[in-house]
């Protein structure tokens, strides 16, 4: 697996778009997070429909076509250096055949961000543009508003990516062991979900692979493993890092689980690297080459999240 092309670091008085591409946004959240966005010397510009909710499907922010056309328009618009996602929930995977990649790959590299339902928007971006996105807390996220360190993790991932080159787990190594690959990964039901689309990728072949999840039962995290493991999908990964498990089964069934399912595959395997949908959220880099020390409990970055 190759490592991808980084988008440029953002500086004061960058402009960055706000998009809503899964879930509905609560209006008081959004505004608290572009507070944040703007006492960072941004400058937050909210697509059309981010507070769109769907007249039919009231899980959806706006229609398909809507959330498509904002992050089209976010992303082809020359003046703006990075689109961020407002939340998660669910939607992208309605929407990113609605979207012109070639127009996409044309507008050039930026900072894309987000993670939960955006896993398959990360997929796409990987497949399609050969970009390294951010895999971190949200606008409008709960987690970032209301978290000193998430929101200071990604401040510097954003501004001063070479001061966060090390993430360090609060953990332990489930297997033993180092690793190199390329970053990928995030939400496990969504890396399910993508398999056999036309915007995934073939496998995580060479890849240092990051799980998390939220409100899943064992049984169905278990059905996502195997089904990974049985379209051969996780032939060949190097490593895997996994996140948070927030509001899943108590997190021993997890571990059991995960060395049930996956400490076959022969690779190191270390928990607890506070990605994901829990307080205080790192932001991980995707498509950027790193090392896996599982006893050490670190991962480190080849190179800064960002050019």
């Amino acid at each position: 697996m190759k490592a991808l092309v980084r988008p440029r670091r953002l500086a004061p008085g960058a402009r960055v778009a706000v998009v809503a591409p899964s879930g509905p946004v609560p209006e008081e959240r959004l505004q608290a997070g572009l507070d944040i966005l703007r006492g960072w010397d941004l400058e937050p510009v909210v697509a059309p429909h981010v507070l769109d909710r769907h007249g039919t499907f009231d899980y959806l922010a706006g229609t398909d076509a809507d959330r498509a056309a904002d992050l089209q328009a976010a992303w082809c618009d020359p003046t703006v250096d990075a689109v961020l996602c407002a939340r998660g929930g669910y939607g992208v995977q309605r929407m990113t055949g609605l979207l012109d990649w070639d127009a996409l790959r044309a507008a050039g590299p930026k900072v894309f961000l987000g993670f939960s339902d955006i896993t398959a928007l990360h997929e796409a971006f990987a497949t399609r543009l050969g970009l390294v996105t951010l895999h971190g807390p949200m606008a409008a996220g709960i987690d970032f508003i209301k978290n000193a360190r998430a929101q200071e993790h990604l401040r510097a991932t954003l501004f001063e990516p070479e001061s966060v080159r090390t993430l360090t787990s609060s953990g332990q190594a489930l297997v033993p062991g180092r690793a190199r690959g390329v970053l990928l990964g995030g939400c496990l039901s969504l890396l399910a979900a993508e398999l056999g689309t036309p915007h995934a990728r073939p496998s995580a072949r060479g890849g240092l692979l990051c799980l998390e999840d939220v409100n899943e039962e064992t049984y169905r995290l278990d059905r996502y493993l195997t089904q990974l493991l049985r379209a051969g999908w996780l032939d060949g990964v190097t490593g895997i890092l996994l996140g948070s498990w927030e509001r899943c089964d108590p997190y021993h069934r997890i571990r059991d689980l995960v060395l049930d399912r996956l400490g076959g595959l022969g690779v190191p395997i270390a928990e607890e690297f506070g990605f994901g949908h829990c307080e205080g959220a790192l932001t991980v880099p995707f498509g950027v080459p790193a090392e896996l020390d599982a006893e050490a409990g670190t991962l480190t970055l080849d190179v800064p999240a960002l050019a």
